[in-house]
């Protein structure tokens, strides 16, 4: 009998990374279940090169653990909602900001008479017109009449946006602590899966695969796997051979074309996507308006672009099985122990419903899935309810 040849996606979902640990977990105490391909992006090639990097028998330990470097304790967090990792590099922001202070042009237009002038009989006009009193006439009026024009205002925000430092924070570094504890030659070894990873060419504007074992590609590393989750804004670029790079999750969410072209074999395919738009929550602070800005987005391509395979194999490949596993309503996008470690339980018990199906010779369908993701989330919600009320 032909064995099955399977492959896995790993999508991005930054904090709701535990999903996917724990869908590992599930799948990995089936000893046929195994995965001859592994097609990842962002934080899901985070997962995929640490699991197989890990020694046989320790996949889940070693991941775990090197997540919860990445997480902070709930009462840490609390106060510092940022994850270990997002680390700004202060010695260049230093050198971009002396930089740009020592820059003549950047004191050219901080100071423009006519607007100056324009912003006085503004200000004029409205101290003796009661009728543009209102807050919203306020808060512009402040914004272009007091800071546009104000020329040291000027200089402080022309030094945050228009310096050299790209990003929030800087994600690759060649002597970086959590990149060495990865050991990426393990990935080389004999018998281990095709792994690969996407990210974003910005200089040559295309999308660029990386992989441990297809030729075709260049090789997986620390430098590459920083590039595939250097998400703008938050995370600098990152410059390889003089190419800079970001994350691709942003273009295609786990390089479903490429997988088929390349493997066009395949009989099955998991998936795993771990965003979902039910976990979205309205903002109470400008912390979870980042968050939904960035979430949004990711997790709404990522249910279309599993649509559209699905799709697309059902007339190319009409025997493959794609089989999607659940995503959880439950998560948030907290880096915390807490999330972490209820991201895992809820990815272990929506893959069990998967797998329950899968030994029946069949594949959940959507509706089927949204319900194992409703009915895991009714008793944490009605847990929740007093604390709500109260």
């Amino acid at each position: 009998m032909k064995p099955i040849k399977r492959a896995i996606a790993l999508a991005g979902g930054g904090p709701a990374v535990g999903l996917s640990i724990g869908s590992l977990k599930r799948l990995y105490e089936e000893p046929d279940i195994r995965f001859d391909v592994w097609t990842l992006a962002c934080i899901g090639a985070w997962l995929g090169i640490v699991w197989n990097q890990a020694e046989p028998g320790k996949e889940l330990d070693t991941s775990v653990q090197f997540f919860r470097s990445i997480f902070r304790p709930d009462d840490l967090y609390d106060k510092f909602p940022i994850a270990s990792a997002f680390a700004p590099d202060w010695a260049e922001s230093i050198r971009n900001t002396v930089e740009f202070a020592l820059d003549p042009r950047s004191y050219q237009n901080l100071v423009v008479p006519d607007a100056i002038l324009g912003a006085y009989e503004e200000l004029a006009r409205f101290a003796t017109d009661p009728r543009q009193w209102t807050n919203s006439n306020l808060n512009t009026l402040i914004l272009n009449q007091v800071l546009a024009v104000n020329p040291w205002s000027r200089f402080m925000t022309s030094l945050i946006y228009k310096s050299k430092t790209r990003g929030l924070a800087r994600v690759y570094y060649k002597d970086s602590a959590l990149l060495e504890s990865i050991k990426f030659s393990n990935l080389y070894k004999p018998g281990k899966p095709v792994l690969y990873h996407n990210a974003y060419n910005l200089t040559d504007d295309r999308l660029e695969l990386f992989s441990n074992a297809n030729p075709k590609y260049e090789k997986i590393s620390g430098h590459t796997l920083c590039a595939c989750s250097a998400l703008p804004y938050i995370e600098e670029p990152v410059v390889i051979d003089g190419k800079t790079y970001c994350e691709g999750a942003t273009v295609d969410t786990v390089n479903f074309e490429d997988l088929m072209r390349n493997h066009p074999d395949l009989d099955e395919v998991w998936v795993s996507r771990i965003l979902d738009i039910k976990q979205v929550r309205k903002p109470e602070n400008l912390y979870d308006a980042l968050n939904n800005l960035v979430m949004l987005f990711a997790a709404t391509t990522s249910e279309d672009d599993v649509k559209l395979f699905k799709h697309h194999v059902a007339k190319t490949h009409p025997d493959l099985k794609v089989i999607e596993i659940p995503v959880a309503f439950n998560v948030n996008y907290d880096w915390t122990y807490s999330n972490l470690d209820r991201s895992v339980d809820e990815g272990y018990e929506a893959t069990d419903a998967v797998v329950d199906a899968y030994r029946q010779g069949r594949v959940l369908t959507h509706r089927e899935a949204e319900r194992v993701s409703e009915e895991a989330a009714k008793p944490r919600r009605a847990a929740k309810a007093p604390a709500q009320v109260g």
